[in-house]
């Protein structure tokens, strides 16, 4: 089966760091939460969110990046309209099997869930992912992780030279200190993922 190559998943814990970071040791700056669209090599779709205090510099090292390996940056809703905006909670696949974390999740309210080879992925409608994420937390305990992200409509799948370059931008993007998370819409097959 092929693997999503997005990273959206899971938050590095870098990311997570340098956001309490930003917010405890600059409690006096003002910090917004900044959404750029574009598109990658291969005109894959890229949302890259952000944590920053000026707007400029993000949008400016954000744009660089793009150039930089071969994407270009948008205009806000000219990648957008391709994901919805869901509710995540993730569960270690040797916690639960896949028929009761399927039971446990419809009983919660979630829309859908998707069975990878290390985790369970349950999503459900934004309004509703704390009363999702709180029910099954009665259930299993706690959750690997639990919040929004940008789940692609539709997948595109890229052989390996496509990933190779697609996978530097993403890198990239993720190394900026403002850059929070990145979601692309491509997959790669079993295969080529051995080989990244």
């Amino acid at each position: 089966s092929a693997i999503q190559a997005a990273r959206s998943a899971n938050m590095p814990k870098d990311n997570i760091e340098r956001a309490i970071d930003k917010s405890s040791i600059n409690a006096e700056s003002n910090f917004e939460n900044l959404r750029y669209e574009g598109f990658g090599p291969e005109k894959i779709a890229v949302i890259v969110e952000t944590l920053t205090d000026n707007k400029n510099r993000t949008a400016s090292n954000v744009r660089s990046v793009f150039t930089k390996f071969g994407g270009n940056l948008g205009e806000t809703g000219s990648v957008s309209f391709m994901f919805d905006r869901v509710g995540l909670v993730s569960y270690a696949k040797d916690i639960v099997g896949s028929d009761d974390i399927l039971e446990a999740a419809i009983e919660a309210g979630a829309e859908d869930v998707e069975s990878l080879d290390e985790e369970h992925n349950i999503f459900c409608s934004p309004t509703h992912l704390s009363d999702v994420s709180l029910a099954l937390e009665q259930v299993f305990g706690e959750s690997i992780s639990s919040k929004l992200i940008w789940r692609p409509k539709n997948i595109v799948e890229i052989g390996l030279e496509q990933a190779q370059k697609l996978l530097k931008l993403i890198d990239a993007l993720e190394e900026d200190d403002d850059v929070q998370n990145v979601t692309a819409n491509f997959s790669v097959s079993d295969e080529i993922s051995k080989l990244l």
